[in-house]
């Protein structure tokens, strides 16, 4: 019980902390400036660790790589402080664990970043932050809005593509234990 609840904590902490550096990295991928109050809240959560990575791994491509490589450090110690405390785990097994759980930490920070958007576009779409959310999803909903047009007046692309991001979830979590055997 006390394992669970351990696990629980830290796994919330983890995924809220790498939650900001990823959308730290997503922010500057689609080069958007998120609203002031979020922008120095994010920065100054982050900065203690993706400052010290960026002196060792510069942004190259336009991207900054420190705070991609910052999230799996978070998952990895996350995986690490779940699986010390059970168990003797092989390090690759430990890194491997740790990338799944960053891939699920991204489809998560997408699919809510998806429920905000369509949260927005029922209460409030003149809302400050609908328009840098609208920023940050539009390049998973364009290629479905090509394939999917609104539907009487009906915007479906959101839907489809918390579909989508449900099934690569499920295929993450079909593919792990057979990565495990291998």
């Amino acid at each position: 019980m006390l394992h669970g609840i351990f696990t629980f904590v830290i796994d919330t902490i983890a995924g809220l902390f790498a939650g900001f550096l990823l959308l730290r990295f997503w922010m500057q991928v689609q080069r958007v400036r998120p609203p002031m109050g979020l922008a120095q809240s994010i920065f100054q959560l982050t900065d203690w660790l993706v400052h010290p990575i960026r002196r060792v791994i510069p942004g190259f491509g336009g991207y900054d790589w420190a705070s991609l490589i910052a999230a799996f450090f978070v998952a990895l110690l996350s995986t690490l402080a779940d699986f010390l405390v059970v168990s003797q785990v092989s390090l690759p097994v430990i890194a491997l664990l740790a990338l799944f759980k960053l891939l699920q930490w991204i489809l998560y920070g997408l699919m809510a970043l998806l429920v905000l958007e369509a949260v927005f576009s029922w209460v409030n779409p003149h809302a400050p932050f609908a328009p840098f959310i609208r920023t940050l999803n539009d390049p998973i909903l364009s290629p479905i809005r090509k394939l999917l047009p609104p539907l009487g007046g009906i915007d479906f692309s959101p839907m489809a593509a918390l579909i989508l991001l449900q099934v690569f979830n499920r295929l993450l979590v079909e593919l792990l234990p057979r990565l495990l055997l291998m």
